[in-house]
């Protein structure tokens, strides 16, 4: 069987950089597996495949090259491109079915997209030497006065805040640490981050994820959202537009826009957006389970 795929970059900078990601617009009749090895060939951290809904306008599903995740935000910010670009929708608001729930996402006149968030959800704090061995960093290159904690809007991610660009780029992950304390707390990885950043942005971010396949990610929409509550529970940031830098050690800057809404002080809406280049398509031969 013969599968289209349009493979773009979601969190991109005037259209380069970004998180490379695939999508599937013409799905009738794969499977799960059909998915997983369309996903697995594809080889980028998500595919998206778009299926009708009789709930929403669409409904997506995500695969890693080695299983399924309930929601990803750059494969969703370049699905969207891609219909935007198909001219299969035009500006404005849509709903999608996800295993995340149903979530609104808003395509602007200026063709950035962004992804409705569940509500934060502050998990446990995690202890401080059992990361920073993990990092091959030192408990002292970790900002004291900030927790390091299980944070999700959609997805779980440990949230861990360093001291300084120096440190967060001669971090030395070892992965098969990373995939065991990520397997013990349930997450799907590591989301490291500096205050101190190259384009005046709220912070510089590296993103670490081995329990699924992904090594490191140049742009994590989820994470990110994640990020951002994390810097308003805790005061670092009040604005409820935030921008968050990332893959510059990857050599694919991206950029990251999170916007907060309020409600008697507390978050009560998190969208997560940005920008995607422009498509290019592939088509890949599977066999037919």
């Amino acid at each position: 069987m013969w599968v289209d795929v349009y493979e773009l970059s979601a969190f991109t900078i005037e259209g380069t950089g970004g998180n490379p990601a695939g999508v599937v617009l013409e799905t009738a009749g794969l499977t799960v597996a059909d998915m997983q090895e369309i996903a697995r060939l594809v080889g980028f951290s998500e595919t998206a495949f778009v299926f009708p809904s009789s709930k929403a306008d669409y409904q997506i599903r995500y695969f890693t090259p080695n299983e399924e995740v309930d929601i990803c935000g750059h494969a969703t910010i370049a699905t969207f491109s891609v219909l935007l670009q198909q001219k299969l929708v035009i500006p404005g608001t849509f709903l999608i079915e996800t295993k995340s729930g149903l979530l609104n996402v808003t395509v602007n006149e200026n063709d950035s997209v962004f992804l409705e968030q569940n509500q934060p959800n502050f998990g446990e704090i995690i202890p401080v030497e059992e990361i920073a061995q993990s990092l091959g960093i030192e408990e002292a290159d970790l900002i004291p006065e900030l927790p390091i904690q299980i944070v999700s809007t959609g997805l779980p991610d440990i949230i861990i805040p360093v001291k300084n660009l120096s440190v967060l780029k001669n971090i030395n992950p070892n992965f098969p640490l990373i995939k065991e304390i990520s397997k013990k707390w349930n997450v799907i990885g590591y989301h490291v981050f500096t205050l101190e950043t190259l384009q005046s942005s709220s912070a510089h971010c590296r993103n670490f994820a081995p329990l699924f396949g992904i090594n490191e990610e140049s742009a994590t929409g989820t994470a990110n959202a994640a990020l951002a509550c994390y810097l308003s529970k805790y005061r670092v940031v009040d604005k409820d537009h935030i921008h968050f830098e990332q893959g510059y050690v990857m050599n694919r800057p991206s950029e990251i826009a999170v916007k907060l809404a309020f409600d008697a002080g507390e978050i009560s809406n998190v969208q997560v957006g940005g920008f995607s280049s422009l498509y290019e398509k592939r088509r890949i031969l599977i066999e037919e389970n």
